[in-house]
């Protein structure tokens, strides 16, 4: 309601300044035309602007906070500036004027433009949302190009688990792209698939995607795993990854890391020795006399005594559970066929 308020007295107040413009001499009272001209111009430009607020429904607090504070520092400097080369101004006021004029333009201009670039290096806007901040503790999440491959990080991001903003760097879209156009079909299916997750995550309009196309100078000579490293520094974000040697790095160096493979093992259902559950063995073991089989969540399970059960669906008791770093192991002991 405030929002509907607001927005139609800056309609009236658009239309109110060509009578103001008349009753302070700008415009002519005898030419009427100007008048009109001026009238509709102010009315529809209001309208104009209206339309693109309501057009544009999410908008960015950190791009925002940019124009706001390159403006006021942009017309400082110009201030400055102007006062500086007075001396050597023309001395009509209207050449004064058009001088001032550009020159406040292209300061502005470039103050918005090095903080529109520049917004994630440090923090500058205004201090209630500073707070607000700290007191939810968000750091981004920076994603690694294993995890866009895998795919499974769209389904997880889509279950509200993360609740900062995901940052997707430039050079990882180009690795991507460098694995979709590779000579190995198999190879260029997983780059396929990443840029497919990609396009997934920013068609999606709950999640916060932010594409980090800067290249710093602690990137040069680095590799790819490197600079999500060091981005994940400068950003101090947590890295998001899929890849075991990425995230031993990244841990050495201080980085928190979220390795998937650790939160699809931990969200595993857990099994104590004597408890009873069914499972289909598909092949023999390694070991004389057994048989294994898988659940549902991938969990490969070794069966005493299953062997002469292979493609049956079978019931066992769970003997011990083993946990690795590559995931989970179940040995039971056969009971009888599952009915």
């Amino acid at each position: 309601m405030a929002l509907t308020i607001l927005r139609i007295l800056f309609i009236l107040v658009s239309a109110g300044m060509p009578v103001w413009f008349i009753s302070t001499g700008l415009i002519p009272n005898d030419r009427p035309a100007m008048m009109w001209t001026v009238l509709i111009a102010m009315i529809s430009t209001s309208f104009i602007v209206v339309v693109a607020d309501i057009a544009i429904r999410r908008k960015r607090l950190d791009v925002i906070s940019s124009v706001y504070f390159g403006l006021i520092v942009g017309l400082f400097f110009a201030y400055v500036a102007g006062a500086a080369i007075s001396p050597i101004l023309p001395k009509e006021q209207s050449h004064r004027t058009m001088v001032s004029v550009a020159l406040a333009v292209v300061i502005c201009y470039v103050c918005i433009s090095l903080l529109l670039q520049t917004r994630n290096d440090f923090r500058f806007i205004i201090p209630y949302v500073e707070f607000a901040k700290e007191a939810k503790g968000r750091r981004p999440y920076i994603l690694d190009t294993s995890v866009i491959i895998d795919g499974r990080i769209a389904d997880v991001i889509e279950a509200n688990l993360f609740d900062s903003q995901l940052i997707m760097p430039r050079f990882v879209i180009g690795e991507l792209q460098g694995i979709a156009d590779s000579d190995d079909r198999l190879r260029r299916g997983r780059g396929r698939r990443g840029l497919d997750v990609l396009n997934r995550l920013r068609g999606n309009p709950k999640v916060d995607l932010d594409i980090f196309d800067r290249d710093l100078p602690e990137f040069a000579g680095q590799t790819v795993d490197a600079k999500l490293v060091t981005l994940a520094k400068h950003l101090e974000g947590k890295l998001v990854t899929n890849d075991y040697n990425l995230n031993k790095i990244a841990r050495v160096q201080g980085v928190d890391v979220i390795n998937l493979n650790d939160v699809a093992n931990a969200l595993k259902p857990i099994f104590l020795p004597g408890e009873h559950i069914q499972v289909r063995l598909v092949k023999t073991g390694e070991e004389p006399g057994q048989g294994v089989g898988y659940l549902e969540d991938g969990t490969m399970v070794v069966v005493e005594g299953g062997r002469e059960h292979v493609n049956e669906q079978v019931q066992i008791a769970v003997t011990s559970v083993l946990q690795t770093s590559a995931g989970r192991m179940i040995f039971g002991r056969f009971e009888g066929s599952a009915r």
